[in-house]
């Protein structure tokens, strides 16, 4: 059974919006942060934002402002809504842990946004 299935994903126009989900499981949920993540062609991946089991969201500095991060416990849900998206937001997008547990990435999915 998957830790993460990411889904939301797809091709959107420079200045719309998009909602991504991360579905994981109940004990991730409450034992760990919960990052969302981009790898774009070429670069490395790297963190967007994290929620944490019992604390609030923290964004990235070049998140801050178009990105939110939420959650849904009852759900076992994590989103990552986009917001005024632009080119440079077209990468594969992940959640895992925070710090990331390397057994649990998933297949990601893909934001394409097009000009």
């Amino acid at each position: 059974q998957a830790h993460v299935a990411e889904s939301g994903g797809g091709e959107v126009q420079v200045g719309g919006s998009l909602t991504l989900s991360c579905v994981t499981t109940e004990t991730i949920l409450e034992t760990y942060p919960v990052g969302w993540y981009r790898q774009a062609p070429g670069e490395q991946r790297t963190l967007i934002a994290r929620i944490s089991p019992y604390g609030g969201p923290d964004y990235e500095d070049f998140a801050r402002g178009r990105f939110t991060i939420s959650r849904d416990t009852a759900k076992n849900t994590v989103y990552l809504q986009m917001d005024d998206v632009r080119t440079e937001d077209t990468a594969v997008y992940y959640c895992n842990t925070n710090p990331p547990l390397p057994t649990i990435w998933g297949q990601g999915t893909q934001v394409t946004v097009s000009s």
